[in-house]
């Protein structure tokens, strides 16, 4: 039988929730106390993103502890989600929701860097591609050249591939504003050092349609309902699973017409 793209089995609907293992969400279902909009639920149910499934009574997931936050994380502080590691994120914010990081800023950069317990959506931002640009400030130990900005947007030989082409415009002297469609680790210092340069501040000041603003260091804020919604749409496109690449071709068509 066909199943809908959109259903889950219901033990990986509560894991994804976060409220336990899909091992630990066999035995509840077994126990008879997970329900499925309000019938007892077996192992072979099938959730939909509308189902309510609770446990003892409980929804697994308010809709609305769907949270997601927008962080101007300072230097020094590691995007993991291990808390043994000494100023990781997690304990940095100590928000009671367990959140994760989309994506990374390295320990020395700033700046953006955006926070939820959905992770559906984190899949899809990774995977969007080009419709996933990403806008830093940089600025660098020595005097920026003509050249520096036409070889840095052209594409630099590092981690055994060249970049991709990308937007580079000189700011002042010192500092240069750079957007990437692709994320290499540590990309810009790399490509930056490439050329004999040294990145002395990195700063993400944008994701997608997500700007950082005004937000001072250190401090975050919830994304506005229009800030979730267009960056809902910006990746619906990207399905939550690798073979999306594969109908690119078609989708380009199909939304060039």
């Amino acid at each position: 039988m066909a199943h809908h793209p959109d259903s889950v089995r219901i033990n990986k609907a509560i894991s994804d929730s976060g409220y336990c293992s899909r091992r630990q969400a066999d035995t509840l279902i077994e126990e008879g106390i997970v329900t499925l909009n309000g019938i007892t639920a077996t192992h072979g149910d099938r959730v939909m993103p509308n189902d309510e499934v609770k446990i003892s009574g409980k929804p697994i997931r308010e809709n609305d502890t769907t949270v997601y936050i927008m962080l101007n994380k300072p230097v020094g502080i590691t995007c993991t989600t291990d808390r043994r590691v000494k100023g990781n994120v997690v304990d940095f914010m100590k928000h009671e929701e367990r959140i994760f990081h989309v994506g990374r800023l390295d320990k020395p950069s700033e700046g953006l860097l955006l926070m939820t317990n959905d992770g559906d959506i984190v899949n899809k931002i990774l995977r969007a591609g080009n419709e996933h640009d990403k806008e830093y400030i940089v600025t660098v130990d020595r005097p920026i050249t003509p050249d520096f900005i036409e070889r840095m947007s052209n594409g630099i030989p590092i981690l055994d591939t060249i970049t991709k082409k990308c937007e580079v415009e000189q700011l002042s002297r010192f500092v240069f504003r750079i957007v990437l469609v692709q994320g290499l680790n540590r990309q810009i210092r790399r490509m930056c050092e490439y050329l004999g340069y040294e990145v002395e501040r990195l700063k993400r000041v944008r994701i997608m349609n997500l700007e950082l603003g005004t937000l001072p260091v250190g401090k975050w804020r919830d994304l506005t309902k229009e800030e979730v919604r267009e960056l809902k749409n910006r990746v619906e496109d990207s399905q939550n699973t690798p073979q999306a690449n594969r109908s690119e071709k078609t989708e380009g068509k199909r939304r060039r017409r």
